[in-house]
């Protein structure tokens, strides 16, 4: 398992009040999970941490639409926050900023994952047996 990145760690731990807020509103969950898709899809080069951005916005919808509800709550509220970090224009390194400004989202996303690991592995079992795409 790879080591948290303490800072990344404390950035994504930040967003867990505005994840739960989020996560209580489905209008502003689906306009993250929206903005979050389109900024993925905005970068030339995507990473590993950050290529696992699908597989989270395919967990929450699927927790929210109540088809795979056996996960903690706390892992949801990292996931989100992590999104939320993710598209926020206004975060450690500005976006802007040419491969830097993703550096800091990354390692807040990996933070996330090394967090979560084992429930986005369940999900994905449970998404193949049954058959859902991302």
């Amino acid at each position: 398992m790879n080591e948290i990145d303490p800072k990344a760690q404390e950035e994504l731990e930040k967003g867990y009040k505005k994840a739960e807020k989020v996560l209580s509103n489905s209008k502003k969950l689906d306009k993250v999970l929206v903005r979050t898709e389109k900024k993925l899809n905005l970068l030339p080069v995507v990473g590993t941490s950050l290529a696992m951005i699908p597989s989270m916005i395919s967990l929450v919808r699927s927790y929210t639409k109540k088809e795979y509800t056996e996960i903690p709550i706390g892992t949801i509220i990292a996931i989100i926050s992590a999104l939320l970090y993710f598209i926020s224009p206004v975060d450690l390194i500005p976006d802007v900023i040419p491969v830097a400004g993703h550096l800091d989202d990354a390692a807040v996303v990996g933070a996330c994952i090394a967090l979560v690991k084992s429930d986005l592995d369940d999900y994905k079992k449970w998404r193949e047996s049954n058959k859902k795409d991302e």
